[in-house]
């Protein structure tokens, strides 16, 4: 009995309650994407829900204005200018109109989104990059810097990308000698870590070029990894035991040896996929094909991490959105919220921590990373740092102007990129004038 006192522990998260939102709170009649590719197919942002589709003939996206809920027509315009499916997508940090996009066809394709959304569909990015030889299957933009991208493809090399001149800055090729299945940034942007594969995580600082700690077998069962980033500078792993258990690991990057602790979940084969936030240093894990979120708080004393809670729902998930801590309400104090797709729709989840009190609650919400830069682009390029810069939600969110974005191209490759495109553009032109080609049929 002693053992089980010690066992609850003081947290304010401990209550946290999960809630899928009314019906008519949903977006319906989606045909979500059946790509087998473990991304997870949804992007969210304060503005927009963006999600991967079923296409014929190519590979789309919606992109719908958060309040957009209910039916959506199958007219409903689309961001289709890739002709291979897209596999993941991302929102830029620091401009909430734009979103890039990796596909089958090889390349990465950038977009600016009009402020209220789309009205007709747009087969026109505002930027291709191309330099992947294979399926680019990971996005992520850089936490701090403007206009830094991150691709990584099936060709086992990551790209890095100064999307506003379109070049590829840094290539990354002889580093993983098999498929990559994700890529975190840390908080301030100057590592990467990776998963892999050949079963090991590596950490690498980008700029250099260099492995700085490696970890081979993070997870001795063969299904797919996940590492992150946390913002203390260790890295969670969730991965498979050679039993096929599902497990989350720790790892404090200076000594990989061992790790600090490994969790054992379940035996269920869905890849985890952690959404973590740095604020109040939960995780939350979504299992493709789960019907569940687990969730845990870290803490920085063993056994460091801590069980909370499961959310359970009736049906399984094909992907998840994670709202940026800026999109959450705080009057309600609602700590994340999550976009769950099903077959055919889009749920959000709401998890809150409940509380009498109507003031804000600081301690739920601590000042959090905000929409500015830190730096402009060269500046990383050149070997500069820079920390998110924060903002405080006490009065709630207020989004400003976001610039319009813009490239300016440099060398000429590019010109042969721009010559590429206009000679496509005539059949760009013809899909988007003939929307059976392109629609959701």
């Amino acid at each position: 009995m002693s053992n089980m006192r010690r066992v609850v522990r003081q947290s304010k998260f401990r209550h946290v309650f999960g809630q899928a939102v009314k019906n008519d709170q949903c977006y319906d009649d989606i045909r979500v994407s059946r790509v087998t590719w473990d991304s997870s197919f949804c992007a969210v942002n304060p503005k927009f829900v963006a999600i991967i589709i079923e296409a014929s003939g190519g590979g789309a996206f919606l992109v719908l204005p958060l309040h957009k809920s209910g039916r959506i027509d199958k007219s409903y315009p689309t961001v289709c200018g890739h002709t291979g499916p897209v596999l993941d997508i991302d929102w830029c940090p620091h401009n909430d109109q734009v979103i890039a996009s990796g596909s089958e066809d090889c390349t990465v394709m950038v977009w600016q989104i009009p402020e209220n959304g789309l009205v007709s569909s747009m087969s026109e990015p505002v930027v291709v990059l191309e330099g992947h030889s294979k399926r680019v299957g990971i996005i992520t933009w850089h936490p701090t810097a403007r206009n830094v991208l991150l691709s990584a493809g099936c060709d086992n090399q990551i790209i890095i990308w100064n999307v506003g001149t379109g070049e590829a800055m840094i290539s990354l090729e002889d580093m993983h000698p098999d498929v990559i299945y994700n890529v975190s940034w840390n908080r301030n942007g100057s590592l990467i870590c990776t998963s892999c594969k050949d079963k090991a995580i590596r950490v690498i600082d980008p700029r250099k070029e260099t492995i700085v700690a490696e970890k081979e077998k993070a997870h001795e069962g063969a299904r797919p990894m996940r590492a992150i980033f946390l913002s203390d500078g260790n890295i969670l792993t969730t991965g498979f035991s050679r039993m096929s258990e599902r497990q989350l690991a720790l790892w404090n990057t200076q000594n990989m040896e061992e790790p600090m602790t490994v969790n054992e979940m379940d035996t269920s084969n869905g890849v985890l996929l952690p959404f973590y936030d740095p604020d109040t240093n939960v995780v939350y894990l979504c299992g493709k094909g789960d019907s569940s979120i687990r969730y845990f708080e870290i803490t920085d004393e063993a056994p460091y991490v801590h069980f909370l809670n499961t959310f359970v729902t009736k049906e399984p998930q094909r992907g998840m959105g994670y709202m940026p801590k800026r999109g959450l309400d705080v009057n309600k104090c609602e700590i994340a919220r999550f976009y769950k797709l099903h077959e055919r729709k889009c749920e959000p989840i709401v998890m809150t921590v409940p509380r009498k009190s109507d003031l804000f609650q600081d301690d739920l919400y601590p000042d959090t990373a905000g929409p500015d830069p830190a730096l402009e682009a060269e500046e990383w390029f050149e070997g500069k740092n820079g920390d998110p810069i924060l903002i405080s939600l006490k009065n709630g969110y207020v989004p400003g102007k976001n610039r319009e974005f813009k490239v300016v191209k440099k060398n000429i490759l590019d010109s042969k990129v721009n010559k590429n495109a206009e000679n496509s553009s005539p059949a760009n032109k013809s899909a988007s004038s003939t929307p059976s080609i392109v629609s959701i049929v």
